[in-house]
């Protein structure tokens, strides 16, 4: 028995080589050229150490993250809704990773689309995105901020959001952030419809409203605004309450008169002219967005009321002004009996 064991040990060992002396053979994986503007050398992944550490293999997590290319971004999208997956689209242009999770199951729309998805934004901030992207509506926003973990983030992690009002985002985020983190609060001018065919000349405006500029923190706020400036955007920086104030003259007004026009039922007529169907166009877009955002751009603007008064005041001066016209014409016909030619 001792001789028929010691004939097998010699003919496992002529059989089966040793592996451990392929150890030093064995390829590693080469990082991505990065295609950022300003490329820099990814943040140590502390996860993928402490894998190491522990002795075993990478999770797919930590696999995910050692296949992101040198350089390039993980975005956290909360809120996927049509607005954050048309965003989602253009970071994935840009060759950065996109990270999402929402109140609706978007799972099967995420795997087909090379996106991870988290069930809850817990989840999500454990996987350490390196930027946090709210793409909620602005009614919901407050009550999604107080409900994630921010605790969770990497120390140099930075928060954004892309709401249309800019004042009450920038304040609520400054209330609730860590010191530590950075803000980037930003408006793209355009959505789904109007840049359905990209986004070149489009108006993306940003405020940094607090980026510490050691450390990783800035670096990461550049690449994330290069997303949208390789894109083609027209950049335009400037402060929130400056940002507020245009859009209470420009996008809340045009949303107010789509609206008052769709209450007047306005129908297609065979003798259109240019100017009509400019107007069908906009109410068909205004109502097409959901009344919520139209009473956020009211509700969460402190210009809005005031471009309200306007508008009122200045539908009163025209009317006046026919009427006025109107009265002088009748007194000069009714009591001073000119004739009118």
């Amino acid at each position: 028995m001792a001789s028929s064991s010691s004939s097998s040990a010699l003919l496992r060992r002529r059989t089966y080589p040793n592996f451990c002396a392929f150890a030093p053979l064995r390829p590693t994986r080469q990082p991505a050229a990065s295609t950022s503007r300003a490329p820099v050398a990814p943040p140590p992944d502390h996860h993928q150490d402490a894998a190491a550490a522990a002795g075993h293999d990478p999770s797919p997590e930590e696999e995910e993250r050692a296949d992101v290319a040198a350089g390039a971004l993980r975005v956290g999208i909360v809120g996927f809704g049509n607005f954050g997956q048309f965003i989602a689209r253009g970071i994935q242009r840009r060759g950065h990773a996109v990270l999402a999770t929402s109140r609706s199951d978007y799972f099967g729309y995420c795997a087909r689309r090379g996106i991870r998805f988290f069930a809850t934004a817990d989840a999500l901030c454990d996987a350490g995105p390196d930027v946090l992207l709210l793409c909620s509506s602005i009614l919901s926003t407050e009550a999604v901020v107080r409900a994630v973990p921010f605790h969770k983030l990497r120390p140099d992690a930075i928060v954004a959001d892309v709401l249309s009002v800019k004042q009450f985002p920038r304040n609520l985020l400054l209330e609730i952030l860590p010191p530590g983190f950075g803000i980037v609060c930003t408006h793209p001018m355009f959505g789904p419809e109007s840049g359905k065919h990209g986004w070149s000349g489009l108006p993306f405006v940003y405020d940094k409203v607090r980026v510490a500029q050691e450390g990783n923190q800035a670096t990461k706020c550049e690449q994330f605004l290069s997303i949208f400036e390789e894109e083609g955007c027209r950049m335009v920086e400037m402060s929130c309450a400056e940002h507020d104030r245009y859009a209470a003259g420009s996008q809340f007004i045009t949303h107010t008169i789509g609206r008052i026009l769709a209450q007047l039922n306005l129908k297609s007529t065979p003798i259109n002219t240019k100017g009509y169907e400019t107007l069908l166009k906009l109410t068909e877009n205004t109502v097409s967005d959901s009344f919520d955002l139209y009473y956020g751009l009211f509700m969460y603007n402190i210009n809005a009321t005031e471009q309200m008064e306007n508008l009122e005041k200045a539908f009163q001066k025209v009317k006046e002004m026919l009427y006025g016209r109107l009265h002088n014409v009748l007194r000069k016909q009714i009591v001073e009996r000119v004739p009118i030619p």
